[in-house]
């Protein structure tokens, strides 16, 4: 047994030295089986600038997988009578706005079916907010506030102001701060010495720098306040702490059966309180088991916490590079090798490879090299669409429009049947000064793709065909149009422009190219509006593939 135990650890090892050599992944790992861990281990660096190593006690921001820790929290005093599922957020939070709080529930905010809009999806949030400190109080009312996108419990919209606001009840019902209650109710009581809430300034020994990841390598990510992902996502820990954690959570001492019964019934969108539950099917078999998990994503970091209940399995991924998009790959590897199924092997990205030879000796050198890697080295390397369209903005953001031309190209070549390559040459083409092969790109992309808004917009641009519509009609536009049940269009006339603006968004301009059908660009897009015995009645939204019909309501 000793023998395949090892043999399972070599595989793992081998699969995340992988993964790190080609720059995918930059942290540490913790698999268990049956509820024994089997490996832990640091892969790449901690801190780049000290060259200190990731190891298996090296703290990392956990983002998001503090959900489930404020879920546990408010279950807690559900137990204890403190705060009831069916309670309204108005209950606790007294100052809270009574229109939307006296609908909301406990348990909405809990499952992200509360219709309240997310903070981090405000339009510049980031950009503007993210380095500035605001109490629980203030921020409550200046982001968790908005207007209501749909009405609570009927849809499921992930949701960080809903778990901001859970910190909040937990401060009001407690009388104490949420770091002091996690301290207390959870860290302390499961020996996680080494987790807890994150700020900035305090000296924490083993802490994890986060990076993200250029084409030019890796630079220090962005500072942010922790005080704004606060009980959404202000966490740090382990490997080994949140062992400890997955370990509590198949016992009573945290909660009880009844509670964790709660925690983990799949809601809308299978999400419980804190996790997202379902099937996942074990490498290419028919199997499936049952995996209680969740993300985590933050200024230079990513996790993804993963248990197999059935099985008693835990796979933990933190890592200090911003790559959470590999974490899926990672993660259904490992569960493929527990249960003795082959793993495909990581891919090099091909156009990470190919970007400095393209920076340095130009496109047409770039192109040669791919075909030459292409030829040799096919299972190697990620040669899909999305690589060389990547690698072709790059060095359009970096004006060297010749080389972007040359690239776009190549992948027209390799998905002569892809809408999205010839309207990326028709960009490139465009920036480069030749209209007449941008047009001719341009509509290649919308023969491929009728309903594509930026190819239809481009082409009556570079066509000069400017269509004018009169304020007129611009003004028969007008109203509101019913997308989905909790979606509403409203679209205003301003000046002589036509806005469109989307239950919980930013404005976005509708720009006509016909009287009755307008692009919305910024979304790929397409509106065109129907009448009928000359009376404005609704719209056809078309966008991804995807055609909706609206009414108009008002």
């Amino acid at each position: 047994a000793t023998t395949f135990a090892q043999d399972k650890v070599q595989k793992i090892d081998d699969l995340l030295k992988t993964y790190q050599e080609y720059g995918q992944f930059n942290g540490t790992v913790l698999v268990a089986e049956k509820g024994k861990v089997l490996y832990k281990k640091g892969h790449g660096m901690a801190n780049m600038e000290w060259e200190i190593p990731n190891a298996p006690d090296t703290k990392f921001r956990i983002g998001s997988v503090t959900k489930q820790f404020t879920a546990a929290l408010i279950l807690q005093l559900v137990e204890e009578g403190k705060v009831k599922l069916d309670g309204r957020l108005t209950d606790y939070l007294t100052d809270y706005r009574k229109d939307t709080g006296d609908k909301i529930t406990v348990h909405q905010l809990l499952n992200h079916t509360s219709g309240i809009p997310s903070y981090t999806g405000l339009p510049g949030f980031f950009a503007n907010e993210s380095r500035n400190p605001y109490s629980v109080k203030d921020f409550v009312k200046k982001f968790s506030s908005g207007d209501l996108e749909f009405e609570p419990g009927s849809k499921f919209n992930y949701n960080n102001s809903g778990y901001f606001l859970l910190g909040a009840i937990i401060e009001k019902v407690t009388g104490k701060t949420y770091a002091e209650v996690l301290r207390e109710r959870i860290l302390d009581p499961i020996g996680m010495a080494e987790t807890g809430y994150d700020m900035h300034s305090p000296i924490l020994k083993k802490r994890a720098r986060g990076y993200q990841k250029t084409p030019n390598g890796f630079v220090n990510a962005p500072y942010l306040d922790m005080g704004l992902p606060y009980a959404a996502g202000s966490m740090y820990s382990t490997v080994e702490d949140l062992y400890k954690w997955d370990q509590a959570l198949y016992q009573n001492k945290i909660l009880s059966a009844e509670s964790k019964k709660k925690m983990f019934t799949p809601g809308l969108s299978n999400y419980g309180y804190g996790f997202d539950i379902r099937d996942r099917t074990i490498g290419k078999t028919k199997l499936k088991t049952k995996m209680i998990s969740h993300g985590g994503g933050i200024n230079g970091f990513n996790c993804l916490f993963s248990r197999a209940v059935e099985q008693k399995h835990l796979i933990i991924v933190l890592d200090n590079i911003s790559l959470g998009r590999h974490h899926g790959r990672i993660t259904n590897s490992i569960l493929s090798i527990l249960n003795g199924q082959p793993v495909e092997a990581p891919k090099k990205s091909i156009g990470e490879t190919l970007y400095k030879i393209a920076n340095e000796k130009g496109g047409a050198t770039a192109v040669a090299e791919y075909r030459r890697l292409k030829s040799g080295n096919a299972k190697k390397f990620d040669f899909s669409e999305n690589e060389l369209n990547t690698l072709g903005y790059q060095l359009l953001r970096a004006d060297k429009n010749k080389d972007a031309i040359e690239i776009f190209k190549l992948n027209v070549e390799m998905f002569p049947k892809s809408a999205n390559p010839y309207d990326s040459l028709g960009e490139a083409y465009l920036k480069d000064g030749n209209k007449q092969l941008a047009l001719k790109n341009y509509k290649k992309s919308l023969e491929l793709d009728p309903n594509s808004a930026s190819a239809t917009q481009a082409i009556s641009t570079i066509e000069g065909k400017k269509v004018k519509v009169d304020s007129a009609t611009y003004d028969s536009y007008a109203g509101d149009y019913q997308i989905t049940p909790n979606l509403v269009l409203t679209v205003t006339r301003e000046g002589d422009k036509l806005m469109g603006q989307a239950t919980g968004q930013g404005k976005v301009e509708l720009n006509p190219v016909s009287e009755t059908k307008f692009t919305i660009s910024v979304i790929n897009a397409t509106v065109t509006f129907e009448k009928e015995a000359g009376k404005v009645t609704g719209l056809t939204l078309i966008q991804g593939g995807q055609t909706i019909k609206a009414k108009k309501i008002k």
